[in-house]
C-alpha cells in the first residue's frame, strides 16, 4: 500500500492528454491525488472539462505550484516541447504510466515486450498461448488499452505489454519478470538522435530487472548483439534463434505466421512460454 499512498494529496501534471493521459488521470484521482491536465489541442481540452480534473493553463511552466511529479505523454519530446525548459529543470520528476502500473501491480506476472518491428504480432501470439495454456491475460500498453486501463488479476493472470521506446523514454522504474528486445533497426531517430541512443532508451527494458528475472533478446542481430555491453544485465540472458520454432513451423499453415519476419517473433514467443513450463502441444 506504500507505493499507492505515495500519490495521496500530491500534486500531478499530466501534458498530453491521450488515451494514455486520460487513463493516468482516472487512477491518479482515484489515488488521491491532485490532478492537473493540459494538451496543447484545444479539442482535446474541451473534452478534459468533462471530467473533474484541474485543466488550467497555470500549471504550464509555473515553478510555485510545487507540482511533485509531472507525467508526459508518450508522443511528447520534452526537448522540443511548448514548454521544454520548465521540463529539462524537471526531468526528476518525470515519470510514466509505466511507472505508475509496477508500482500497483508489482507482485503481478508481467511479460513486456519491446523492439522495431513485431511487437503487437508477438504479443498476441503470446495470449493466444497462455490461454490456451489455463492462463487469464491481459494485453496492453502500445497495443489496445494503455496500462492503467487494465484491470488486475485475482489469481494465475500475465500481464502482455507491448512497449514502444517513446515510453520507456521517460521511465524510472518499470520492471518486468520477463523483459524482451525482439529486434532493433533505424527507427524514430529523429527524437532519439542516434543508434546508440535508441538501443539504451530499448535497453532500459532490461537494465531494472533482478537476478531472478528472465531477458530475452536476438541473438544475431547487428544491434541486438551491442545490448549487453551497453547495458548492465542481472537478469537470466536468453538469446532467441530466429530458427528456434522451426519444430513447429511444419504444422502451421497459416500464410501470415509463415512469413519469415514471423519465424522469429514465434520463436520468441516459444522461448517465453517455455519459462512458464508450457508444453509444445500446447
Amino acid at each position: 500500500m506504500l507505493e499507492i499512498n505515495k500519490y495521496k494529496n500530491k500534486k500531478v501534471a499530466i501534458y498530453g492528454m491521450g488515451k494514455s493521459g486520460f487513463s493516468v488521470a482516472k487512477k491518479l484521482n482515484k489515488l488521491g491525488a491532485s490532478v492537473y491536465c493540459w494538451d496543447d489541442s484545444q479539442k482535446i481540452r474541451n473534452q478534459i472539462k468533462k471530467y473533474n480534473f484541474n485543466s488550467d493553463k497555470f500549471w504550464l511552466g509555473n515553478e510555485e505550484l510545487l507540482i511533485d511529479y509531472i507525467v508526459v505523454s508518450p508522443g511528447i519530446d520534452i526537448f522540443k516541447c511548448k514548454i521544454k525548459n520548465f521540463l529539462k529543470k524537471n526531468l526528476k520528476k518525470i515519470i510514466t504510466d509505466l511507472d505508475i502500473f509496477f508500482e500497483i501491480n508489482k507482485k503481478a506476472l508481467i511479460i513486456s515486450i519491446t523492439g522495431t518491428n513485431g511487437k503487437s504480432t508477438t504479443c498476441k501470439i503470446i495470449e493466444k498461448i497462455m490461454k490456451k495454456a489455463g492462463y487469464k491475460t491481459n494485453v496492453g500498453g502500445n497495443i489496445g488499452k494503455p496500462v492503467l486501463s487494465l484491470k488486475p488479476f485475482k489469481k494465475r493472470g500475465v500481464f502482455i505489454l507491448e512497449i514502444s521506446s517513446y515510453q520507456l523514454q521517460y521511465s524510472k522504474q518499470f520492471r518486468s519478470k520477463h523483459a524482451v528486445i525482439l529486434n532493433i533497426s533505424p527507427d524514430h531517430l529523429e527524437r532519439h538522435k542516434s543508434m546508440l541512443n535508441y538501443i539504451k532508451i530499448k535497453s532500459k527494458i532490461l537494465s531494472a530487472q533482478k537476478k531472478n528475472d528472465y531477458a530475452y533478446i536476438n541473438s544475431s542481430g547487428k544491434y541486438s548483439k551491442l545490448i549487453p555491453k551497453i547495458v548492465k544485465i542481472r537478469s537470466k540472458l536468453i538469446k532467441v534463434e530466429k530458427n528456434y520454432c522451426d519444430f513447429l513451423l511444419r504444422k502451421i499453415k497459416n500464410k501470415y505466421l509463415n512469413k519469415e519476419g514471423n519465424h522469429e517473433n514465434l520463436s520468441f514467443a516459444c522461448k517465453i512460454v517455455k519459462n512458464f513450463k508450457i508444453k509444445n502441444s500446447t
